[in-house]
């Protein structure tokens, strides 16, 4: 059973996964001109937890429900090939939905970084059934496995994932642009309940076949990805 510090934890941008190095795209969407001050990062956090957010969160929760559905006697290779399996086909669904291919290195970079993290941690959590495709599995799917392994619920899975869509790039809207740090809170907090209304959505939403999961889309944010990759000189990876 989780602890509510388990979840804190997991939540906290300061877990060693590598997420304090990332934007979520607003380096790219500042130098563009589109995100110029407090009200213009409002919209691109509510636009990125409509999108990004609901996404990553559906399938973070996905990835829960397939390690969960196969828990008791993990040690049973079939148990283990039918999560693999579901694994599988998450990754490829979210590998569909991701159009940029700066954008899917990072979410596999990020994966990388997290299942590090994860494998010390919790060190007999069911990570070997991840797909071993190039470049390692997405990061929505260790962060599912991760937290069923912390005995955290779908929801609490999928609120993890919506909020780290928000804290990263607000937090980067401080450095970018000098915002006052207690103005950006108070974006957050703003924020908070559509921040539960995705994850909400995004838990329900895992009970379905992984085709139909969200497949929200922010086309713009796919051509600032691409265009951000090709900087030799930039504060933050993504």
């Amino acid at each position: 059973m989780a602890t509510p510090s388990l979840l804190l934890l997991l939540a906290d941008g300061r877990f060693p996964a590598g997420a304090h190095a990332h934007s979520g795209g607003l380096e790219a969407a500042v130098a563009a001109g589109r995100v110029t001050d407090l009200a213009s990062l409002g919209a691109f956090l509510a636009g990125r937890l409509a999108t990004a957010g609901l996404v990553g969160a559906a399938f973070a929760a996905a990835a829960h429900r397939a390690a969960v559905a196969e828990t008791a006697d993990s040690a049973d290779p079939a148990r283990s090939a039918r999560r693999s399996g579901a694994l599988a086909r998450l990754d490829a669904e979210l590998d569909a939905r991701t159009a940029a291919p700066a954008l899917r290195a990072v979410s596999r970079r990020q994966g990388r970084a997290l299942l590090r993290a994860g494998r010390a941690v919790w060190p007999d959590a069911p990570f070997a059934d991840l797909p071993a495709t190039p470049g390692g599995a997405h990061q929505p799917l260790v962060l599912g496995l991760l937290c069923a392994a912390a005995g955290l619920s779908r929801v609490e899975t999928a609120t993890i994932a919506a909020y780290g869509t928000l804290t990263g790039a607000a937090s980067a809207g401080v450095r970018l642009l000098g915002l006052d740090p207690y103005q950006v809170q108070a974006l957050l907090v703003g924020l908070a309940d559509a921040c539960d209304g995705t994850a909400a959505d995004a838990a329900r939403a895992a009970d379905d076949s992984p085709e139909r999961l969200p497949a929200a889309a922010a086309p713009l944010a796919d051509i600032h990805a691409e265009i951000h990759a090709t900087w030799e000189v930039r504060l933050f990876a993504s």
